[in-house]
This record gives structure tokens, sequence and C-alpha cells, in this order.
């Protein structure tokens, strides 16, 4: 800290300003800056929950040659669409690490698509807590944000959430 402070104070005698102004001016840079820092289990690897419509996935990235497993089975076999199969490997696309982890999810709730977009969300935010570097690539390409669209209610005198029942005049 000693050493810390004595650059600062050589930086205020550069610039003109004393040193507790520099001092001050730092620790408000560095509150504004959020710091993403790595985060592991004991095992080695990141986890993350990822969520789309009324799914919710649990996943769990390390470092390996590119398999991945959604609830006990290939993700090929559980996701049959070569479309849902796409959505899975688009973080890892985007971040050029196509081979380099293995993924391991539980995935409960919702359809197939749901499904779908949970575990792509989990892989990203994993991504993010296994490589903080990655969360700006992953975030402008839009994984890192939970589709919020769900299920509109029904409502009571409707047949379903909007849809009226037929009007009869006689």
């Amino acid at each position: 800290m000693a050493e810390e402070t004595k650059s600062l104070q050589d930086l205020g005698t550069l610039t003109g300003a004393p040193a507790g102004a520099v001092l001050a001016g730092m620790g408000a840079l560095e509150a504004a800056k959020p710091v993403h820092v790595q985060k592991l289990d004991k095992q080695g690897r990141a986890y993350a929950t990822g969520k789309r419509k009324n799914a919710v996935a649990r996943v769990w990235i390390k470092p390996g040659v590119g398999k991945m497993t959604v609830n006990g089975k290939d993700f090929s076999a559980y996701f049959a669409r070569p479309v849902l199969q796409m959505l899975l490997k688009q973080p890892f696309g985007v971040a050029s690490r196509a081979d380099a982890y293995d993924v391991t999810a539980t995935v409960a709730g919702g359809g197939l698509s749901g499904q779908a977009g949970a575990v792509r969300h989990g892989i990203s935010k994993a991504l993010t807590y296994f490589e903080p570097e990655l969360r700006g690539v992953l975030k402008k390409g839009g994984f890192l944000t939970r589709d919020s669209r769900i299920v509109e209610r029904k409502k009571y005198g409707r047949m379903k959430a909007r849809r009226s029942f037929q009007f009869s005049k006689r």
C-alpha cells in the first residue's frame, strides 16, 4: 500500500494535483468499474443457472474436448432438432472456444425449445465465470440477457389469454 501511495504522490506531482485528490479520484474510478473475477468450485468447474420460459437449467463447464451432456444423455440425442443443437453451440462459436470445454447440464420444466434456450443461457453465464474477459463478447451477442417472455395467463370472461368468446347477435 505504501508503494501504491508513493506512486500516486508521484502522479500528483506530475499532474500538479495533490496526492489526496489523486487517491480520491482513483477510488471513484475503481468503485465505478465492476470487477469480474473467475468463479470456480472445488473440482475446477464453473457453475451457472440459465432460464427461459418455464425451463431452468443448471450448467457446469470444465476444460475438455467439447463433450456436452444434458440430463445424462448426449446433447444431440436429447435435443434431436438441428436448430436446438445449433442454439447450444452458439456461445462457444461467438467466444471462439468450439471444443475447449465439456458441458454437463440438468434441465427441467417447459418444452424442448425453452430448455435449449435455458441451457444456452446457462452456458453463456458459466463461460463468463470461467473466463471473465469473454463477458463483453457474449453480452454484445445478447447471450447473457435472460429472455423474460413467458406465456400470458388466461383471464376470466375470455376463452384464452386475449381471445373472447364468439359473439352471437341472436
